[in-house]
């Protein structure tokens, strides 16, 4: 029997094998998050054992999520163009690949370049995940299949932060933080075991890839990330100002690029969507909170709390418990619009309550207030992204399904960066309630744009 047909129209083609397809496409999405959240947990583990700047602790995460974010649209294009389960597999052979390399690694220098190679390979795996699930599924079936992406998540979230800390504080075989890379390794083997019952999926009329585009994307971000990294943001000097404003214009070219050329890498009808624009500065904002206040927390736990990693990996489980368990139960319910400011009150109250015991706890580690504060945080997240995800991509034609998942992930892993690159420098120059603060900013911001979706 033929199991891998390849369908181009707009009617999903009935699949035998969905089951084992769904889940090497939800393998995927959980071993990008394992990644990013083991990382997190391990880097200044990282850091004492290769030296270099205290600036580097931020990098080997940025490192990942900057190209992963430049990429994604591309990568979402690379999908239309040559078929979304070849890309697939080939950003998942690449990615196991960098793991190795990074655990290889001898240098910072080296384990941030081998980092970025991991997130280029991301970038062109994420953006199938939601296109092959399009094509496997439809109607009631699609909305059950989307909503198995959250749990599944949460269940990574879990696992990220716990694996990152026990395979740390283990020293396996004298690994040490490197057996945290490794962990890649046998859940990619997984993904290419399950591969070959993936349909061939492209999209119905070829687009061209975009160069002019890519390239204009990925210097704006670029060079508007680059001067926030290890800096303190008040006293920014007037180069990185300029590289700023720099960025800014370059982005800003971007989009007149788009509305002009021919080939663009945003199908132009995206923004016919009221909503679509309104989706991709939520994602922006809600991801900067949640991936930057996981670092702050990771980094006050170990820098300036005295605590170990692997005390700091299993501090962040009751957030990842209630991603989990709230994620699931709106997968059950049915991701609904009203979910998701429900969930940002539940974040915003996690972060006050964070902020509260920060600022009112002396000796550096709030546990009386940190633990139910970050379980908030992690309630009111699982509520808001199936129900976000759902309403941003429910609307959407088979021709903008490429780029719109690689848009709507590329502001994800764009507003992580910002959010570790912002609330980082907010503590590393700060505290960490001044970082609290930055995040009940940004999640108010969040709550007027996810108005308008």
């Amino acid at each position: 029997m033929k199991t891998a047909a390849t369908h181009t129209s707009a009617t999903p083609a009935p699949h035998p094998w969905r089951g084992p397809a769904l889940l090497a496409l939800l393998l995927a999405e959980a071993m990008n998050l394992l990644d990013a959240t083991i990382v997190q947990v391990a880097a200044p583990a990282v850091h004492a054992g290769l030296g270099g700047s205290v600036s580097d602790v931020q990098w080997f995460s940025t490192a990942y999520t900057l190209p992963f974010a430049v990429l994604l649209i591309t990568g979402g294009r690379l999908g239309d163009i040559a078929g979304r389960r070849r890309v697939f597999v080939l950003g998942v052979t690449f990615f196991a690949a960098a793991s190795v390399a990074c655990a290889l690694a001898p240098t910072a220098g080296l384990l941030i370049a081998f980092r970025a190679v991991q997130g280029a390979a991301a970038a062109v795996i994420i953006p199938q995940t939601v296109g092959l699930i399009k094509a496997m599924f439809e109607g009631d079936e699609l909305s059950r299949a989307l909503g198995t992406i959250g749990p599944v998540m949460g269940l990574a979230a879990v696992c990220g932060p716990v694996l990152g800390g026990v395979l740390t504080h283990a020293d396996l075989f004298g690994l040490s933080w490197r057996a945290a890379f490794l962990v890649n390794v046998p859940v990619a083997l997984a993904v290419l075991a399950l591969s070959p019952r993936l349909p061939e999926n492209r999209a119905p009329h070829r687009p061209a890839l975009d160069w002019p585009g890519t390239a204009l994307a990925a210097t704006g971000t670029g060079l508007l990330v680059y001067p926030l990294i290890g800096t303190n943001l008040t006293e920014l000097p007037p180069r990185d100002w300029a590289l700023a404003a720099l960025g800014l214009l370059a982005l800003t070219a971007f989009a007149l690029h788009q509305r002009r050329t021919s080939t663009p890498l945003l199908e132009p009808s995206l923004f016919t969507h009221r909503g679509f624009p309104p989706a991709l500065a939520t994602s922006t904002a809600f991801f900067a909170v949640t991936n930057g206040l996981m670092t702050v927390v990771v980094l006050q736990l170990q820098l300036e709390a005295g605590q170990g990693v692997l005390a700091a990996g299993l501090s962040l489980t009751p957030w990842s418990a209630g991603l989990a368990v709230s994620s699931w139960l709106s997968g059950r319910r049915g991701a609904r619009r009203g979910m998701m400011p429900y969930g940002l009150a539940l974040v915003l109250t996690g972060l006050t309550a964070a902020a509260v015991g920060y600022a009112t706890t002396a000796d550096g580690a709030p546990y009386p207030w940190l633990l139910p504060a970050l379980a908030l945080v992690g309630l009111g997240a699982g509520l808001f992204t199936p129900a976000f995800f759902t309403l941003a991509l429910q609307p959407l034609r088979p021709q903008e399904v490429g780029s719109a998942a690689g848009a709507l992930n590329a502001v994800q892993q764009l507003g992580a960066t910002l959010g570790v690159a912002v609330l980082g420098s907010a503590y590393l120059d700060g505290s960490a309630t001044a970082a609290c603060g930055v995040a009940m900013a940004l999640t108010a911001l969040c709550w007027a744009t996810s108005r308008r979706m």
